[in-house]
């Protein structure tokens, strides 16, 4: 397939915020560098231009990304449209040291000295991410959730690039779908993950103590569960750790008023901690504002390590090594036997 992509440029590797008058504010990536990969375990590559997107995961150090995909909405565009949306990174990635060059040419000697954020890593051999499929219906798309749909859900999941039946869960913030419609898919996605055997991955806002309930009585199991985008304080937070559910942190971790989310999240143990980002939503801060894509990450991660105090050197290398590990540990399975049964069929 002929690459469509434009090509780089220098600002495409930059974190650009916009600001007023179509101006745009540069900011700088963490510093020190992070000692290690990450892991995005949660975004919507069909939202964002995502073969840049994953061209700069490649340059930023973001080998593992798993996106998200809904059957009422993208799924087919999202499991069709990997296999190119990669093909084309990588051609953008073999463009990285002329573009570098070039922008390290274009810079003053003052901006240089200020700016390491497009300095080329030498000797450093920059790899596309891995990336493993989760699929699901939102809870805002309960409502189209029919027989049909079912069948499409279940074609995507035996797909072996697919791990895990989600973003699924309730939403009583928005209220797009009728709430007992809601309860409803979510029991039925719940069963389903249970009877495949796939990860599952949550959506819950302003529903959490319902969400539990229904996740008790379908017994689902908790080490193979990930509560996504959590925001919650330590006491709401506290039933959810003690049984043993998975914890994923990303923008709203670093927003100014998130401090309950910041205190609840010590009581997470380090095994049970994995990032994401939600891209192309919840930048996180210093880029509020921006489009949020996967190397976001990055600040999210940087956050984190200082709250719980793991300072740059070899406390935060192992801390970032432990994070990576609970993301691939739960998100790169082989596949299960529902899976490897549909293909024997």
């Amino acid at each position: 397939m002929a690459v469509s992509h434009a090509p780089l440029t220098p600002e495409d590797l930059q974190f650009r915020v916009p600001r007023k008058k179509g101006k745009m504010k540069v900011v700088e990536p963490p510093s020190p560098s992070l000692e290690g990969p990450v892991a995005d375990t949660h975004a919507h590559l069909s939202m964002v231009d995502a073969p840049l997107a994953l061209a700069r995961c490649a340059y930023y150090g973001v080998d593992f990304l798993c996106c998200m995909a809904d059957v009422t909405e993208d799924a087919q565009v999202v499991f069709s449209g990997l296999e190119g949306w990669l093909r084309e990174a990588s051609a953008l990635v073999a463009e990285l040291p002329a573009v570098l060059a070039a922008g390290e040419a274009e810079r003053d000697a003052a901006e240089a000295e200020r700016s390491d954020a497009l300095v080329a890593k030498p000797g450093a051999e920059l790899q596309l991410p891995k990336v493993r499929l989760a699929v699901g219906v939102h809870p805002h798309n309960a409502k189209d959730y029919t027989r049909e749909k079912e069948e499409e859900l279940l074609t995507c999941l035996a797909d072996p690039r697919c791990v895990a039946v989600g973003e699924v869960g309730l939403d009583y913030h928005y209220d797009l779908s009728p709430r007992d419609v809601q309860r409803r898919v979510f029991t039925r996605q719940v069963q389903i993950a249970k009877g495949t055997g796939m990860q599952l991955v949550l959506h819950v806002r302003e529903a959490h103590d319902e969400a539990l309930q229904i996740l008790d009585k379908a017994g689902a199991d908790p080490e193979k569960t990930v509560l996504h985008c959590c925001s919650l304080s330590p006491e709401e937070l506290a039933p959810w750790v003690q049984r043993g559910y998975r914890i994923a942190y990303g923008g709203a971790y670093t927003f100014a008023n998130s401090q309950a989310c910041r205190e609840a999240s010590h009581q997470v143990p380090l095994g049970a901690m994995v990032m994401e980002t939600d891209s192309p939503y919840m930048a996180p801060t210093p880029l509020r504002g921006a489009e949020c894509l996967p190397d976001f990450t990055l600040f999210t991660a940087s956050a984190m390590a200082a709250e719980l105090g793991f300072e740059p050197g070899e406390s935060r290398k192992a801390f970032l090594a432990q994070l990576h590990d609970n993301a691939l540990a739960f998100f790169d399975k082989e596949p299960t036997p529902w899976q490897m049964a549909q293909h024997l069929s």
